[in-house]
């Protein structure tokens, strides 16, 4: 089943569209997200998984709310190489792969470029998951229900990575959790998971931060100090 919350907070901020809820930072955009999920009697054995780094403080308001255990699926977007920011995919942990077709036309039938951004992001994927859990084993997800949690969708590109790598772990059912998206990921994530929950899917939307008043950069220090909090709980 997919399904899409629908609450939407008439709260104007910094943002484009004034019906659109603004956060202040990821803690609130975490809390309020863990309030939405807070009733969900279908939820007591999931796994909270977030995507790092952006999506750790969310989801460790998420997990600790809920009562539920938090891990990282580290996710590393392929950006094109004339414009880094413009993703032609995205891989995940357990070799999850995504390719947008539509970008990689830009490439003009230069494949071995999509390899060469592919193997380096390969490395500092496999360098974060070093970084940010150790020599810990990653929660087993076979037969389990995953919540995976990000701070944001824009394109969408680098969740669908993290949903096909949970297909991939045979988690039972894959439930996509974020404070806001972009109409057009929303739509991307509903077809590929079990269910979609966002608190907002602003008409004018052009990046993320435009939802939050502060959206400064989450620290390697402070995902690996959250992942050990959680531990403590």
């Amino acid at each position: 089943m997919t399904r899409r919350a629908s609450a939407r907070n008439i709260e104007p901020g910094g943002g484009s569209d004034p019906l659109a809820r603004t956060f202040d930072d990821r803690v609130d955009a975490g809390r309020a997200l863990a309030k939405a999920l807070a009733a969900r009697k279908d939820l007591a054995n999931a796994i909270v998984l977030a995507l790092p780094r952006g999506g750790v403080p969310v989801g460790y308001e998420v997990a600790l709310a809920l009562g539920l255990p938090l891990d990282v699926l580290v996710v590393r977007k392929l950006g094109l190489p004339s414009q880094p920011e413009l993703a032609m995919g995205a891989i995940a942990s357990g070799g999850a792969v995504v390719r947008n077709e539509e970008v990689l036309r830009y490439l003009g039938g230069r494949a071995d470029a999509f390899e060469q951004v592919k193997r380096r992001e390969q490395a500092e994927l496999e360098r974060r998951e070093l970084e940010y859990r150790g020599e810990r084993a990653p929660l087993e997800m076979a037969g389990r229900d995953a919540i995976l949690v990000d701070d944001g969708l824009a394109t969408g590109a680098t969740m669908e990575a993290a949903v096909r790598a949970l297909r991939a772990a045979d988690a039972r059912r894959v439930i996509v959790a974020v404070p806001v998206a972009s109409g057009e990921a929303s739509d991307r994530i509903a077809a590929v998971a079990d269910e979609i929950v966002c608190l907002e899917t602003p008409m004018f939307f052009s990046a993320v931060g435009q939802w939050y008043r502060d959206f400064g950069q989450t620290s390697d220090d402070e995902v690996r100090e959250l992942l050990a909090q959680s531990q403590r709980h």
